[in-house]
């Protein structure tokens, strides 16, 4: 019943044409009166009834007539209901964070190792007309693939990033990854980004990019890659160890700012089942599709079933 309560029309003026229709049934029937009336009386009785037997087939084509003729102003007015929009598809954007706190290895065989491996179980679950980028972002971001709707090519580029020793732009990643799903429009538009960091370098902040994905209608989805225990990721000059952070208050943001969620993974199998329940969850926008081609074609059907009433076999004759 969802479809019914989004059903409209693209041009409701057109209907006002319809308004015609009330005044044509009215002449015909004024003119079938005034051509009866002035036609030869019956006198008898079985020649009245036969001709009574015969009235509903006189009005048939004209019913038919005026039938094709509403559907045909139903069908310029431009009938339209909601339909999954599968056919579009879904531009599906991968930010995936490759700064150096990536290279920990915690996960196996390390964390940027584990994210890629895991992103390629999200691509795979992706439908024919969905469209899949990836952008990676350390110390600034760039383009690992762009938009494409061969799954295969991407995983291929996803297999191909390198680790990188920045540290992490994460607002820079977000407007580069929301710039790539706007590329190609008429889509749904969803950004998946993954970080073990903080926001310590770029030129955009996270709060900047927020509004950025919220002024293009994108989705994003974040998940914040972290450990059950402190990880070492380095030494200071001092010698002292340099601990992994994780700003999951920040992914949190935007995430719920965006109309995404927010995910947290704590080991590579956890992260598995991140990617893939993002993959089957992302949700598919409805999009208004027009049937006034439907009508146009019950109005054909009509008017070739009265041409055959009027010429066929069991032509009727006036």
């Amino acid at each position: 019943m969802h479809w019914l309560l989004q059903f409209r029309f693209d041009k409701p003026l057109v209907l006002l044409l319809l308004l015609s229709i009330p005044l044509i049934v009215y002449l015909y029937t004024y003119y079938s009166k005034k051509k009866k009336a002035a036609a030869l009386k019956f006198s008898m009785l079985s020649i009245a009834k036969q001709s009574f037997n015969k009235s509903f087939r006189m009005h048939l084509p004209f019913l038919l007539l005026t039938l094709a003729v509403s559907l045909i102003i139903l069908g310029l007015a431009d009938p339209k209901i909601p339909l999954k929009k599968a056919k579009q598809g879904v531009n599906v954007v991968l930010a995936i964070d490759d700064s150096g706190s990536m290279s920990a290895t915690d996960y196996k065989p390390t964390r940027l190792e584990a994210a890629k491996k895991s992103a390629e179980i999200l691509i795979k679950s992706l439908k024919p007309h969905d469209y899949v980028g990836i952008v990676v972002f350390e110390s600034g971001a760039t383009t690992a693939c762009y938009l494409t709707p061969f799954k295969q090519k991407a995983i291929e580029k996803l297999r191909a990033i390198q680790q990188r020793q920045g540290k992490t732009a994460l607002g820079d990643g977000l407007s580069l990854a929301i710039d790539m799903a706007t590329s190609i429009p008429n889509k749904k538009k969803v950004v998946i980004l993954l970080s073990d960091g903080v926001n310590n370098a770029g030129v955009i902040t996270p709060e900047e990019a927020v509004s950025y994905a919220k002024a293009n209608h994108i989705q994003v989805y974040t998940i914040g890659l972290g450990s059950e225990k402190p990880v070492v990721i380095g030494y200071d000059f001092f010698g002292n160890p340099q601990y992994a952070e994780l700003d999951e208050e920040t992914l949190k943001h935007i995430a719920t700012a965006t109309g995404g969620k927010y995910y947290k993974s704590v080991n590579e199998h956890t992260l598995d089942e991140i990617y893939k329940n993002i993959g089957e969850n992302i949700q598919r926008d409805w999009e208004l599709s027009s049937i006034k081609d439907l009508f146009f074609t019950l109005a054909l059907l009509l008017l070739l079933v009265n041409m055959y009433i009027v010429y066929g076999k069991y032509r009727i004759i006036f």
